[in-house]
């Protein structure tokens, strides 16, 4: 006699199995202990969390850009890495130091500060290559940049990337009276304007002559305005190989990138459908950093310097 068998039970198991080994998300991967994942994709963000009553919640935010404190994270902290409360898991930023200017490449791999209101843990490593070892409660701005493979591969491996260019006095200025006004602190004092001291000759007499002034009638010349000419930007010719450059901007529109090579001296050039702004070529590199400081002191923050191959 032979026994029914049910057809409905190996369905059901593949069904179970399907269903347990679903439904996961990006999200929902929990971050990497130590120095986070091996590789920059999945890309975690996770749920919110409270840090001595705050609720900070994560955030893919691309053009993040802030001021604040940063501590050393010694204890998790490996590489040239550091612990961000909100940015994504893994993910780089720029952090410089408000008191030197020195700019440097971090990796995002861990959560934190886990208390207090600093803004950014360093590892051991990263405080030591910005120059804050030893520095207590040292002020810097933290600013998301996507940096090229060959820089990611660096810091994912635990070694340096080259420091970036030192950020000029005018832009840090700007930078610790944002943190002043930003923590209620006083804000620093703007430097004083020094009025040239006038010499005697320069002084009118207030001694009378004896004589009565002789006014003359003023000489009325027909005035002729002429418009000003406003000044065309340059047409970027092709660089030399080997030159350098200063990227300010790219812009869907070509006005709009008149405008900017205008307003920073720069040359305007078409790069498919949009409108390139660049300052140089210049031959000798150095040359190229007055240039780019020039560029983000006018407020273009993303101009770089670039080589031509």
């Amino acid at each position: 006699m032979r026994l029914p068998v049910n057809r409905s039970l190996p369905l059901a198991a593949l069904t179970l199995l399907a269903a347990c080994g679903g439904g996961a998300s990006v999200r929902d991967v929990p971050p990497a202990a130590a120095n986070g994942p091996a590789a920059d994709y999945p890309m975690v963000l996770g749920a919110p969390f409270m840090v001595d009553g705050v609720t900070y919640t994560p955030v893919d935010t691309m053009n993040y850009d802030a001021v604040g404190q940063a501590g050393i994270d010694s204890v998790g902290g490996g590489g040239i890495s550091a612990a961000h409360r909100t940015l994504p898991l893994p993910s780089y930023a720029e952090v410089t130091s408000l008191t030197s200017g020195r700019t440097i490449l971090v990796r995002i791999e861990r959560r934190g500060p886990m208390a207090g209101a600093g803004l950014i843990d360093l590892s051991p490593g990263a405080a030591a290559q910005l120059g804050l070892a030893g520095t207590a409660n040292p002020s810097v701005r933290v600013r998301r940049v996507n940096p090229p493979e060959a820089e990611r591969l660096l810091l994912r491996s635990g070694q340096p990337v080259a420091p970036r260019m030192d950020t000029p006095k005018s832009l840090l200025a700007v930078l610790q009276r944002k943190l002043a006004l930003q923590s209620g602190t006083a804000v620093p004092p703007l430097e004083p304007v020094v009025e040239p001291t006038p010499t005697p000759s320069q002084i009118p007499s207030s001694k009378p002559s004896g004589k009565p002034p002789v006014v003359k009638p003023p000489v009325v010349k027909p005035a002729v305005t002429k418009p000003e000419p406003k000044p065309e930007p340059a047409v970027a010719k092709p660089a030399a190989k080997g030159s350098t450059f200063v990227q300010v901007g790219a812009f869907s529109s070509k006005a709009n990138a008149e405008a900017a090579a205008r307003k920073i001296g720069g040359s305007v050039s078409q790069a498919g459908k949009l409108w390139r702004v660049r300052m140089g070529p210049y031959t000798d590199p150095d040359k190229a950093k007055p240039a780019l400081a020039k560029a983000r002191s006018a407020g273009y923050s993303d101009a770089r310097i670039q080589h031509a191959n």
